[in-house]
Parts: C-alpha cells; sequence; structure tokens
C-alpha cells in the first residue's frame, strides 16, 4: 500500500511537471502509418552537412543530441539502409508582446497630505502603463521518412517562445528532447 502511495505521488508530480512545461508538440504530415518497428536511422542533415539552424553551434548540437537521444533507446545509426531518414530544421521568428501593467489608476489613494514624494516627478506614476516586450517563436521540425516507401512518416513540430538570447540553447534541447520522446513513444506503440 505505501509503495502504491508513493507511486501515485511521483505520477501526480510528473504529470504536473509535464503539464507546466511551455514545449507544445504538433504531429503533422502522416502520410504513411507507423507499420513496423524502427530500429535504425539516419539524420539527413548530419551526412549531407544541411544546416537546420542560424547557428551552427546549435546545428552541431542538435546532430549530437538527437544521435545520443535515439542511440540511447536502442536504436543504430546506420548510414546505409537505415529503417528511418530523419531531417530536422527550425523556425525561429522574432515578434513583439505588449505588456501591460495593471497599476493604480488613482495612484495618490491612500497617500497623505503632506507626503515628500506624492508629486515626486521621478516616481514610477508616470511611466506609461503599456510597452512592448521582444521574444522569438522558436519552432523545431523533425521529419520522419520511410526510406522504402518514400513516404512521411510524421513531420513533429515543437513549438516555444524565446524571450531570452541566452536560454535558446536549453530551450532547444527541451523541444528536441519532447519530440525525440513522442516519436520513440509512438514508435514503441505502434509495435507492442
Amino acid at each position: 500500500m505505501k509503495c502504491n502511495s508513493r507511486f501515485g505521488i511521483l505520477l501526480v508530480l510528473v504529470a504536473f511537471l509535464n503539464s507546466c512545461s511551455s514545449i507544445e508538440v504538433f504531429k503533422e504530415n502522416s502520410e504513411i502509418p507507423i507499420a513496423k518497428p524502427y530500429q535504425s536511422f539516419v539524420i539527413v542533415n548530419k551526412e549531407l552537412e544541411m544546416q537546420g539552424f542560424e547557428d551552427k553551434f546549435i546545428d552541431e548540437l542538435v546532430k549530437e543530441e538527437l544521435q545520443a537521444r535515439l542511440e540511447a533507446a536502442g536504436m543504430v545509426y546506420d548510414r546505409e539502409r537505415p529503417d528511418v531518414v530523419i531531417r530536422f530544421h527550425s523556425n525561429e521568428d522574432s515578434r513583439q508582446r505588449e505588456v501591460v501593467n495593471y497599476r493604480n489608476p488613482y495612484p495618490y489613494w491612500g497617500y497623505r497630505i503632506y507626503d515628500p514624494f506624492l508629486y515626486n516627478p521621478y516616481s514610477s506614476f508616470n511611466q506609461p502603463r503599456i510597452s512592448t516586450s521582444n521574444y522569438e517563436l522558436l519552432q523545431v521540425i523533425v521529419d520522419f521518412i520511410d526510406p522504402e516507401k518514400d513516404k512521411y512518416l510524421m513531420t513533429l513540430t515543437s513549438v516555444t517562445e524565446v524571450s531570452n538570447p541566452k536560454s535558446l540553447k536549453t530551450k532547444v534541447l527541451k523541444s528536441l528532447e519532447k519530440v525525440t520522446d513522442t516519436f520513440l513513444t509512438l514508435n514503441k506503440i505502434q509495435n507492442d
């Protein structure tokens, strides 16, 4: 009974942490269903030196991480006769968002009459209530192709927002993790 309650708490915690994620994964472009267990793969970007990201460092990092994650799941990297061909690219779109500050519209409510900061020209009450912030909409798009039938198994697209350029690397790696986990789950479910 104690083990079941620990397992239940762990399950709720994992579900909560997954629901707090700001990365969405979409499955698109499924021309054929997954019909067999895919055991080997090749990454086209690595073999043909195609660049999927604007930043070369992140591009190399994605190639290495994608290969490492799939090999850790038991798949084999095969250049000659792969079961599935993988191609990735990204869409990085700069955008702006309006930020509305809902401050008190009556700034002097509750102030004393003789408050020295009542009419301070440098106070925050003179700032605009609406400002803009810049962010980048990041899409990591991974295509899974069956080379025998030359058709798409699926295209998995992960979408997230990057508001700080320093967090781009971690967001890309988390997006890639979500995409590979989704593919491995679908590959396992269809073949069990």
